[in-house]
């Protein structure tokens, strides 16, 4: 089958661009036939390069990656590998609590799954570190999520700590922050370190990562399957797609997943006088009480100290974007982050971009067996750390043959459910975007 889309990344890779120029990888411009392959160098996909490694250590092992490795959505996220529920279709991130209890035990394993990696390839804890993070709520309406959702983690067990107004100051050096609920157990990132290491880690004579070499057909002859890009070709008895939404480009799942858009800026690095102004802690991370609001991080490291802003969402069947969203979309950008940081005004927006996600109507992923010896560890529904780590990982396990109550834990999720036909769900999705984004009101 053809593939109908390729991937498609508005603006810079803000993580990527603070590290110094990495090696360039080769791009495939040969036949050849290995054990296996991987579509995709995200999360998932090194994640189960990784384990099928571990788990058949005479195999050979090819990653195809469409762009360049740190450059596509696993360097474009907001660095928060979470672990709690964080359903972001509901306003408080509220789930159902079996499901959730599940979600919880696949989500630390993911986390501890990156640790692993963490561990074996050396990174700093500037790549991967065990932080916490905070719900901010700044309204009347983002304490009242933030009240629901501490009922809700009460209702599960799950420990918090409460944080009032001078709290919030304290960490953030800014006024606007009413409550924070804090949770130990999420994991921060730098991103594009993070996978630029895993993947340098995870090389080796018998796996081979090749870079801007995009999968335009991908089809089974006989006992094999066979992956065309523009140079190339790969054939694997056994294929592994970890290419979150791009699924329905490769023709599964058509009318089932919900293609979303969502931006972020990035500030230029703020002098030592602005540090200083700023206050507060050198490294924070805050969700909106909201889940249509800012995510806001302050970072300091390589690049120096910087804030980051994400916000807007827009949805994208198409799974492509105008040229002019980003220019459109940055004045939303600069006032959420003007509103909050007041005395660092002058401070200019150094990087804007956009980033994928994938999203089902019923909150589950696309995992498993999709074909004869093609399997899917795909669609996080917008957490692609945690959740594309560990699907990556089982994924592996399932394809080798293995079994595990995590597996089993995976297992459990109900096919992604049908979207309306369009034009109906554009105008439905944009519809309830927008409304829940004019609701969230300060939030955003």
């Amino acid at each position: 089958m053809n593939v109908t889309a390729l991937p498609s990344d508005p603006g810079p890779a803000a993580w990527d661009a603070l590290l110094p120029n990495t090696k360039l990888r080769a791009v495939l411009e040969q036949t050849d036939t290995v054990d296996w392959l991987i579509i995709g160098a995200g999360f998932a996909g090194l994640s189960a390069a990784r384990r099928l490694a571990e788990l058949n250590p005479t195999d050979r092992i090819v990653v195809l990656e469409a762009t360049q490795v740190a450059q596509g959505p696993a360097g474009r996220n907001s660095g928060f590998m979470i672990d709690v529920p964080h359903d972001l279709t509901a306003s408080d991130y509220s789930g159902e609590t079996t499901k959730d209890q599940r979600e919880i035990r696949l989500n630390r394993a993911g986390i501890r799954y990156a640790f692993d990696a963490k561990n074996a390839y050396g990174m700093t804890d500037e790549a991967l570190c065990l932080s916490g993070k905070i719900n901010g709520a700044i309204t009347e309406r983002g304490l009242e999520h933030n009240s629901g959702y501490a009922r809700y983690l009460d209702s599960l067990a799950e420990p918090y700590q409460q944080l009032d107004a001078s709290q919030m100051k304290s960490i953030t050096g800014v006024d606007c922050y009413r409550h924070g609920l804090f949770t130990a157990g999420t994991a921060m990132l730098q991103p594009a370190m993070y996978i630029r290491a895993f993947a340098d880690g995870v090389e080796s004579n018998r796996l081979r990562i090749y870079e801007h070499s995009p999968v335009v057909e991908l089809k089974r002859d006989g006992g094999m399957w066979s992956a065309t890009t523009p140079k190339g070709k790969i054939n694997a008895p056994r294929v592994i797609l970890s290419v979150n939404g791009h699924l329905e480009s490769f023709g599964y799942f058509k009318r089932q997943l919900m293609h979303v858009y969502t931006y972020g800026s990035m500030t230029r690095a703020l002098t030592p006088d602005e540090v200083s102004i700023l206050g507060g802690q050198s490294n924070w991370a805050i969700t909106p009480a909201d889940s249509l609001g800012t995510t806001v991080r302050r970072i300091s490291g390589t690049g120096g100290d910087r804030i980051i802003i994400r916000n807007r969402a827009t949805f994208d069947p198409s799974l492509k974007v105008k040229p002019n969203r980003i220019d459109k979309i940055a004045p939303d950008h600069d006032r959420s982050y003007q509103f909050r940081f007041p005395q660092l005004k002058q401070v200019e927006m150094e990087y804007r971009w956009g980033g994928r996600l994938c999203l089902t109507r019923n909150a589950v992923s696309v995992f498993g067996e999709i074909d004869t010896n093609l399997f899917s560890a795909c669609c996080q529904n917008g957490l692609g750390t945690a959740k594309g780590t560990i699907s990556g990982k089982l994924i592996a396990e399932m394809a080798s043959e293995q079994s595990s109550s995590l597996l089993g834990d995976q297992l459990m999720n109900d096919q992604p459910t049908r979207l309306p036909p369009e034009p109906l769900a554009s105008i439905g999705a944009a519809a309830v975007l927008r409304w829940g984004e004019f609701r969230a009101g300060k939030e955003l």
